[in-house]
């Protein structure tokens, strides 16, 4: 075609990583919004979603915290766009990602897999007790959720804050755990070597060699 000029990943600055990152990023966000409308069950005003929360685990270790941020935020974006997720999306999933990413710093520093890929577990730490509370006393609130306020106020928050954690572990936990088997399935098979992004003893290394 006359004036079109076919442009390579070269000319476009990216390196062989940064393709794969983009590539993993938008294969879990499709992947999440897919399941979207099949995997959920609903909670007061709120779609627990577990396929969120196995998506965090894996992203966290192969993404990075911030990366693995990103995925949630767009799958909470395009799920929101689409009717079939609430604002809930975005603090229900994007701390878990952070959590797990952060967790995997000093995990991944362990030469036992099962201790190394561990961060996984730490999902619920940043979505249940994390994105939990924020949920309740801050963004039900600022969004004028009348239903999770109305039993807030009934029950009181000492009583309704550790039924809300319940809810959200119900999707969080078992997301966290199939996530965590996945990752050990997929370093057994040497598939995670492969397609890991997010190298954390490399960082350090060359942190230390520019210290030097």
């Amino acid at each position: 075609m006359h004036g079109y000029k076919e442009i390579s990943s070269i000319e476009l600055g990216l390196n062989a990583l940064q393709i794969r990152r983009i590539t993993l990023l938008t294969v879990f966000t499709a992947l999440g919004v897919v399941l979207s409308p099949i995997t959920w069950f609903q909670f007061l005003t709120t779609k627990a979603y577990p396929t969120q929360h196995l998506i965090n685990a894996l992203t966290g270790v192969l993404l990075g915290p911030w990366w693995g941020m990103l995925t949630a935020l767009l799958i909470g974006i395009i799920r929101n766009m689409l009717g079939v997720g609430t604002l809930y999306a975005f603090p229900g999933g994007i701390p878990g990602a952070l959590v797990v990413g952060l967790a995997y710093m000093i995990t991944s520093r362990s030469r036992n897999r099962f201790l190394r890929y561990s961060a996984a577990l730490m999902e619920p730490v940043g979505t249940v007790l994390i994105g939990g509370t924020f949920s309740v006393f801050i963004f039900a609130p600022a969004i004028g959720d009348v239903r999770v306020l109305g039993v807030l106020e009934q029950r009181g928050a000492l009583e309704f804050l550790p039924i809300f954690w319940f809810g959200w572990s119900l999707s969080s936990v078992p997301g966290s755990i199939l996530g965590y088997m996945i990752l050990l399935a997929l370093d057994r098979s040497g598939v995670l070597d492969r397609v890991k992004v997010y190298m954390v003893k490399s960082r350090i290394q060359a942190r230390r060699r520019d210290r030097s």
